[in-house]
């Protein structure tokens, strides 16, 4: 598929206060990433957030999002990915023109179905069928883009039904902020690559072969295949966003093996199938690099997003890569 630029994003969820945080995204911002991204979890520490296995994120991510805009002047501010259920949708439709208009123009909305069963549990809310769910996302993306459209607004679906006033404030972006539709599934990858901007594919799973006996290189392959077969003409235009769940840059290659070996400890997870798993990045910095070209070939990811954790040793890679 052809090469769109790579660029690169931290997905960051904790900050110890207030000083931290603005310190941190300065920090993200002087070390050349792109973007700036938050999550859309709520569980603190507890039985529910282990169970669900969602990062640790102490940060509520549109009041954090607007700090970070207010103390940068480049960098992208955004959301990876904001939960349909999660949010009254004529709300997060003022909230995102708002944002966009506040960082003058720097704001991305990622936006999905929905996938924790447990976190909506924990946050008493109900966990639809797949079906319903996108359904759901498919009429909260259509008023988004009307809210920031020219015209009064007039939706009425099964999950939104706004109407009589006019979307504001109008965004910098034209016609809207950048959309970024997360999944995994053929529906809504195929949905994202013909509505979105960026196409998120979530990490596949970290086993040998999943119950179609695919690989996690032959599901990775499957999953751009649906995006590249409903994008039409649009994919020259769409950038694949993908995030390493594994990331060790080592100073030798001497010592790959052992950092696999470490992670497959850590993880329970077998090291042959972390060894060129899609979503992990072990090596050198020059390796990562020509792992990361290989994969933009192979699965045409180009927006490279990284855990908070380790902004600062990946800022290598990024400064070797960013636009290239």
């Amino acid at each position: 598929m052809d090469r769109r630029p790579f660029r690169f994003a931290v997905q960051a969820t904790a900050a110890s206060d207030a000083q931290g945080w603005r310190e941190f995204v300065c920090k993200v911002e002087d070390l050349g990433y792109s973007s700036l991204l938050l999550a859309d979890h709520y569980l603190g520490p507890g039985p529910a957030q282990r169970a669900a296995r969602t990062p640790r994120q102490d940060l509520a991510p549109i009041a954090a999002i607007a700090v970070a805009a207010a103390h940068t002047t480049v960098l992208r501010v955004g959301c990876r990915v904001f939960c349909i259920d999660y949010h009254v949708p004529a709300v997060l439709a003022k909230e995102a023109a708002t944002l966009d208009l506040l960082s003058d123009g720097r704001f991305e909305l990622g936006i999905g179905a929905g996938w924790s069963a447990v976190e909506y549990d924990a946050l008493g809310l109900t966990f639809d069928a797949p079906g319903r769910r996108i359904a759901k996302l498919k009429e909260v993306v259509g008023l988004i883009k009307a809210h920031c459209g020219h015209g009064e607004l007039d939706r009425s679906g099964e999950y939104v039904n706004v109407h009589g006033y006019k979307g504001t404030p109008p965004p910098v972006q034209r016609p809207h902020p950048p959309i970024m539709i997360g999944g995994g599934g053929r529906r809504v990858l195929s949905y994202a690559a013909q509505e979105a901007d960026i196409v998120s594919i979530n990490t596949v799973p970290f086993t040998a072969r999943n119950e179609d006996r695919l690989t996690p290189q032959q599901e990775a392959a499957r999953r751009i295949e649906y995006v590249r077969s409903a994008a039409g003409p649009r994919l020259v235009d769409l950038d694949i966003e993908s995030s390493p769940f594994f990331v060790s840059v080592i100073d030798d290659a001497s010592g790959v093996q052992d950092a696999y070996e470490r992670m497959a400890a850590k993880s329970g997870i077998d090291p042959e199938v972390l060894r060129d798993h899609p979503n992990v990045l072990v090596g050198p910095v020059d390796a990562i690099v020509e792992t990361l070209q290989e994969r933009r070939e192979s699965y045409g990811a180009n927006y490279v997003t990284v855990p908070q954790r380790h902004a600062e040793q990946f800022a290598p890679v990024v400064a070797h890569l960013t636009d290239t």
